[in-house]
Parts: C-alpha cells; sequence; structure tokens
C-alpha cells in the first residue's frame, strides 16, 4: 500500500476514535445529568416525608442570615404546646382557606394575576402549604423559577403531611426577626411567654409580623401593626379550630 493510502487511513481510523470517544463523552455527561435532575425530583418528598417525624435541622434562610451576621434563634415545640391563638391568628392573616385547600389558593391567585395586570400591588397569593415548602427549601428572593419549584414541592407537602403537621413546620421555622424563627423564639423575645400562653393580642401581633419580619417589631407596634392586628384579632375566631386541633372536626 503506498505511504499516502497509510496515511490517509490512520488519519481516518484517529478521526473516527476521536468522534466515538466525544459521543462517549456526550452520554456519560447527559446520563450524570439525567441522574442529577432524578435526585433533585426525588430527593424532596423523601426528606418531606422525614420531616413528618422529625423537627428540621435548619433551613437555607437561616443559613443566609446567619452569613449576613444574624444568629439563630430557634426552640422547637410541638403544635400542643403552641397557643391556639397564634394558630388561628397565622390562618386568619396568612391563609384563611389553609383547611380546605389542596395546598393552592385558586381563586387568591386569580385575583393576584388580575391586579398584576392592571398593574396593582398584589400579595402574592402564598398560602401557608406553599410558604412552608419555601422555607424549607428554598431562598427568598422571588422569581418565577423559584415560584414553580415552589409548587413542585408543596404537592409533596400536602401529599405527604397531614395540616397540622404543616402548620406545626410553618409556626417553628417561620423568621419572625432578626435571627428569630418559630413561634416558641418568636413569643419569648417579643413578649416574655412561652408560646403556649399568647395571648389573642399578642397571637395578632405575631401573625401581621409574619409578611415582613426585619421590618417590623410585634413587640413595640406602630399605627399600622396595631391596626392591622386588631383586623386579624377580630377574624381570628372565624378559623376552624376544635379541642382536637387545628382543621379537625370535633
Amino acid at each position: 500500500m503506498p505511504l499516502c493510502w497509510r496515511e490517509t487511513a490512520r488519519h481516518q481510523e484517529d478521526s473516527a476514535i476521536a468522534k466515538k470517544a466525544k459521543r462517549g463523552a456526550g452520554r456519560r455527561i447527559l446520563r450524570l445529568l439525567g441522574m442529577l435532575l432524578l435526585f433533585l425530583a426525588l430527593a424532596p418528598p423523601v426528606i418531606i416525608l422525614a420531616y413528618r417525624f422529625v423537627p428540621p435541622p435548619f433551613t437555607p434562610l437561616m443559613l443566609i442570615r446567619l452569613t449576613e451576621g444574624y444568629g439563630i434563634d430557634k426552640d422547637w415545640t410541638s403544635i400542643g404546646h403552641i397557643s391556639p391563638n397564634l394558630q388561628r391568628a397565622v390562618m386568619a392573616s396568612e391563609d384563611a382557606k389553609f383547611c380546605i385547600h389542596d395546598g393552592f389558593d385558586w381563586e387568591a391567585l386569580e385575583e393576584n394575576v388580575d391586579k398584576l395586570q392592571h398593574g396593582k400591588h398584589s400579595r402574592g397569593g402564598s398560602t401557608i402549604s406553599m410558604q412552608t415548602s419555601k422555607n424549607l427549601f428554598l431562598w427568598p428572593a422571588r422569581s418565577f423559577v423559584r415560584k414553580g419549584i415552589e409548587a413542585y414541592l408543596t404537592l409533596w407537602v400536602e401529599l405527604l403531611l397531614p395540616k397540622e403537621r404543616i402548620l406545626e413546620l410553618y409556626l417553628n421555622i417561620a423568621e419572625w426577626g432578626k435571627g428569630i424563627y418559630g413561634a416558641e423564639a418568636a413569643s419569648r423575645h417579643y413578649f416574655d411567654v412561652p408560646a403556649a400562653k399568647l395571648g389573642p393580642r399578642q397571637a395578632a401581633l405575631l401573625a401581621v409580623t409574619l409578611p415582613s419580619p426585619l421590618r417590623y417589631n410585634p413587640g413595640k407596634p406602630g399605627p399600622y401593626l396595631s391596626s392591622r392586628a386588631g383586623v386579624i384579632q377580630g377574624r381570628m375566631y372565624s378559623v376552624p379550630y376544635t379541642a382536637k386541633g387545628v382543621c379537625k372536626e370535633q
């Protein structure tokens, strides 16, 4: 075989090997990406199921605030030791349909979309289930990507956890001030009482602080916070609550 033919054949062979190696590397990358996506899809329900029985050790927001110079003051408290006043106040303020929806308040979401289309202010329509999902896994900044992930997580939260546990989680991981998380830490910090001893007014003040916990101080409420707490205090007793607990019939 002439030398030029041998060189051409060798070049073609080398080119084929290189193309095969590239295809193999591409398949490995796709396989790794697929495994990563599968893990990201399946890990949350496993963790959520674990949180049905054990308290979350921390949340992403706690770690973010820690890097911002805030501490972490939290004290897990079972829902049986959190005043019914606070449970009712939080539902009245944040999610009045908590006991009857499937994780999403579709009517509120439609109203908020309509407001946004007309250039009006919208609170977002997040339910307690959605906020619990966000607090457990996600970052605080708003974006469509985060909202999409939040919706996916909310489906699992509602599927795997009873309503009482969802509320218990929310009341224990919610941010209530600089480095203050959960009902017990907030009650003692602002009112020097355990969460079990919160009165209606104290509970209403804590509840209306939740949308902006770094801005408002329920222990020293201004005119807006006092007025808003008065409204919520008036709505508290319309929230479903029985001797058996939240969202349970007699």
